[in-house]
């Protein structure tokens, strides 16, 4: 099922997340769903605060030619990360059609529990370790705009401020 996602400003995407207590079917569930609204968005990650579950689980798969590499991690955490640093132009299905360069660490390791209950961990990156932090950001309430100087912040949350209104007059 495709759900609807949050767009900036919102209340729920500045907040941190739950830890997942236990993987259960609901949870199997909301990781299917949330695969689906991404391709469909279409995006390389998805986090469960934007669909308004506030929850410790995101999606992502960052192949672009080929067969897809769905990936669902829960209660993900950076365990290291390399002290070379990337810049790349980020957006976000939370904030449509705006993007701005961010510095992030060119390489993580990250941790996490897979769907079947097992821990795992691997290193990521290129777009793949961009996009597991920007997705892991959003667990903890931080959007890749709040790496931004104010002005540019603030001109972004207007737009999207005014979007939110047009969407709302249908």
């Amino acid at each position: 099922m495709i759900r609807d996602i949050l767009i900036h400003p919102d209340p729920r995407l500045k907040k941190p997340c739950e830890p997942v207590a236990e993987v259960t079917a609901e949870l199997a569930q909301l990781a299917a769903d949330m695969l689906e609204t991404m391709y469909d968005a279409p995006g390389v990650g998805l986090a469960a605060p934007q669909v308004g579950v506030m929850k410790r689980i995101l999606v992502m798969d960052c192949i672009k030619e080929g067969p897809p590499e769905p990936m669902v991690l829960i209660n993900p955490s950076v365990v290291w990360a390399s002290e070379d640093l990337s810049s790349y132009e980020e957006g976000c299905l939370s904030i449509p059609d705006q993007y701005a360069e961010v510095k992030r660490p060119a390489q993580v390791k990250v941790r996490w529990t897979g769907l079947d209950g097992a821990e795992q961990e691997r290193q990521f990156e290129g777009l793949w370790a961009t996009c597991v932090q920007h997705e892991i950001d959003h667990l903890d309430g931080k959007l890749f705009i709040d790496y931004l100087g104010p002005l540019k912040r603030q001109m972004i949350t207007r737009k999207m401020e005014k979007l939110k209104r047009e969407m709302a007059r249908g």
